[in-house]
């Protein structure tokens, strides 16, 4: 099963960047492959949110049970229906000097086992590519807050 992580520096405190992450409804706003993120329930510390990105061309929805721990500021997400077998993952924000990590885990499976070995390497880096372009988008949207 592939598993991708990515991690980028932002020159913002993580009180600053949770929000942001939190609020996903708005992450088409700023990141180019996603076409919708919609909130269908939201209670407590946690959301379902159903979503459509395009990779390429290609339409992939699913829909996610998001879990919020506000204390460490940390996002973990699971695919409960949609286009892959698995996906799932976290959103990790770690203090560092000047700034915060992020890191964005994602572990997902695409569910044919027949063409896993062919599809699985090119969707891992479609993934990690995908995975890096929402990173870079939260990152210019922190640093470039005037």
């Amino acid at each position: 099963m592939p598993y991708v992580e990515v991690t980028l520096p932002v020159n913002a405190d993580r009180s600053q960047i949770y929000p942001i992450l939190k609020d996903m409804e708005k992450y088409p706003e700023f990141m180019a492959d996603l076409v919708s993120v919609e909130v269908i329930e939201r209670k407590d510390n946690t959301t379902i949110t159903k979503w459509v990105s395009n990779v390429d061309g290609r339409i992939i929805k699913w829909t996610e049970l998001d879990n919020f721990d506000d204390t460490n500021m940390h996002i973990s997400y699971k695919q409960t229906e949609g286009d892959l077998k698995k996906f799932q993952g976290e959103w990790i924000l770690t203090p560092i000097a000047g700034g915060t990590e992020i890191k964005l885990t994602v572990d997902f499976e695409f569910g044919i086992p027949m063409i896993a070995g062919l599809l699985n390497p090119i969707l891992k880096r479609k993934v990690r590519d995908n995975s890096m372009n929402m990173l870079t988008a939260i990152k210019e949207r922190m640093e470039n807050r005037a």
